[in-house]
């Protein structure tokens, strides 16, 4: 049983790409809802602990759904609206360093 439904089943459809592979999605759909609704539950691995970070809140609030979106690094993909040919990386050694980066500069 899938754990995340879209609402309806018609209308068009894009297609982007995640890690390789062909997802397909909505106009006006997140990019973390197409991944969601494709099973994707992972999106990036936790700088300091390593295990697997999600999407929590789908509001830009939590950063658990950090991907790197088109060759952009740390892009959350909750708050980023799919487009045909999109290509989306998760859990990327470049989205992880970048975290660690961030997550050096605190206060």
């Amino acid at each position: 049983m899938r754990a995340f439904l879209r609402s309806g089943e018609g209308g068009d459809r894009l297609r982007l790409i995640v890690d390789g592979k062909a997802v397909e999605a909505r106009p006006g759909e997140s990019v973390a809802t197409a991944m969601l609704a494709a099973g994707y539950r992972s999106f990036a691995r936790n700088p300091a602990t390593g295990s697997a970070n999600a999407p929590y809140c789908l509001i830009g609030q939590c950063f658990g759904c950090l991907c790197t979106i088109d060759g952009r690094p740390q892009s959350q993909a909750c708050l980023t609206p799919v487009a045909e040919g999109m290509v989306v990386e998760t859990a990327t050694e470049t989205a992880t360093e970048t975290a660690t980066e961030t997550a050096d500069d605190g206060p």
